[in-house]
C-alpha cells in the first residue's frame, strides 16, 4: 500500500460507473431484498476483498439501521448465529460462497442452502448483489478510493 495518487475510476469511464451504478439502484429500489441485507452483504464482500472505501461506505450505511456491536461482528457472523436471523446467516454464506469462487466452486451444498433460504427471484438477486460488490471492490481497492474515517 502506498499514498501514490490513483485515477478516480467513475471519472474516467462514466459510462461504465453509471452502468455498474444501476445495477446497484436496481437492488436497492426493485428486488425483494430488505435493504439493511443488501449493505451486510456488501459489507461483508467488501471485507473479504479488502476494499477499505467500501468496508468505511457500507459500514456507515448498515449503522443506520444496525446496532455498532453488531456490525463489528459482522466478520464473525457464524460463531455468533443468534445475532443475526436465519435469512442474514443464509445471505451472508452465500455472499462468502460466491466471492470465494476460486475456493469454494459454488458448492452444491452452498447453493442447496441457498436455495432453500431464498425464493429463485431472490437467490438471484442476493447473487446480482455479491457480483456486483465484488466489481465496485476491484474497482474501489485498485484505484486507492478515498475513506471518510478521519485520524
Amino acid at each position: 500500500m502506498g499514498s501514490t495518487a490513483r485515477l478516480t475510476w467513475h471519472e474516467v469511464a462514466p459510462a461504465g460507473a453509471k452502468a455498474l451504478f444501476g445495477i446497484h439502484q436496481y437492488l436497492m429500489h426493485e428486488t425483494g431484498l430488505p435493504e439493511e441485507m443488501i449493505h451486510l452483504v456488501f459489507l461483508r464482500v467488501s471485507q473479504i476483498n479488502g476494499c477499505a472505501h467500501c468496508i468505511d461506505l457500507h459500514t456507515r450505511d448498515l449503522s443506520k439501521t444496525m446496532a455498532a456491536d453488531k456490525v463489528a461482528l459482522v466478520p464473525v457472523w457464524a460463531e455468533v448465529p443468534q445475532l443475526f436471523p436465519e435469512t442474514y446467516r443464509a445471505a451472508l454464506a452465500w455472499a462468502e460462497e460466491v466471492t470465494l469462487l476460486p475456493e469454494t466452486h459454488a458448492s452444491d451444498v452452498a447453493y442447496a442452502a441457498a436455495a432453500a433460504a431464498f425464493a429463485p427471484k431472490d437467490l438471484v438477486d442476493l447473487t446480482l448483489a455479491i457480483a456486483a460488490m465484488n466489481a465496485f471492490n476491484r474497482l474501489g481497492a485498485p484505484f486507492r478510493l478515498p475513506v471518510k474515517a478521519r485520524p
